[in-house]
């Protein structure tokens, strides 16, 4: 009985609710959803800071009345796209590194497959997490908590891959495995943000990857990359 009450609990916790807090019928989260969808239609070609209710309630061929029915303000909208995002992809990273053996070939493809996979979310949802980065450096402590919940597991499977190298005697036995997963996620978070920007230069992805392949695989395993 009491399993089936948290189910139910968590079921409520987890549907989506109007801004006075009641939960919309299947046309009203039809609305929500598609004023989401333009929001983060929009988001691909204008600023978040340009990005106004009476625009998004246009594209999404209501009102602003409506827009305010679910969301106080167009941030708040972006806020539930990010954390849909976070949802979608919180565990993708840490999949990665969980179920790379760290050994020769098969250590540096994994390497390889994760920053693939950062490349690639990052492409899939540019939009969002340019909004999520600058609301962050501004201060904005409900965007920064988007952002560690993204990454957080991926910093902590890092960590324990390198502490288990050091535990085995491999590794970087001189260097802390939070350090070697904090600097490892850093930089693939910021290279992939700015992977158009290395594009103008160009660098091409795929030498991106490489890259940032072989420096997770030798901060990982204390190795040099095996060749191809």
């Amino acid at each position: 009985m009491r399993s089936d009450q948290t189910a139910a609990q968590a079921t409520e916790a987890e549907e989506p609710r109007a801004a006075d807090g009641r939960v919309p019928g299947r046309r009203g989260r039809a609305t929500r959803q598609k004023l989401l969808d333009c929001a983060a239609e929009m988001l691909r070609s204008s600023s978040y800071r340009d990005l106004k209710v009476v625009d998004i309630a246009r594209e999404a061929g209501t009102s602003p009345a409506t827009f305010y029915q679910y969301f106080p303000d167009v941030e708040s909208a972006i806020l539930v796209l990010a954390d849909e995002m976070v949802t979608v992809g919180a565990d993708r990273f840490s999949r990665v590194v969980a179920a790379t053996s760290w050994k020769g070939k098969g250590g540096y493809a994994g390497a390889e497959a994760l920053a693939g996979a950062m490349l690639t979310f990052w492409e899939e949802h540019q939009p969002v997490l340019r909004v999520v980065d600058l609301a962050t450096e501004e201060g904005d402590a409900r965007f920064a908590n988007v952002r560690t919940r993204l990454l957080n597991d991926l910093n902590n499977a890092l960590a324990a891959a390198a502490r288990d190298q050091q535990k085995q005697g491999k590794g970087q036995p001189d260097l802390d495995p939070n350090a070697i997963a904090g600097v490892l996620v850093a930089m693939l978070a910021h290279v992939a943000a700015h992977r158009l920007g290395f594009e103008f230069w160009g660098v091409r992805t795929d030498e991106l990857k490489v890259t940032m392949a072989r420096i997770i695989f030798w901060s990982v395993t204390g190795q040099k990359p095996p060749t191809s």
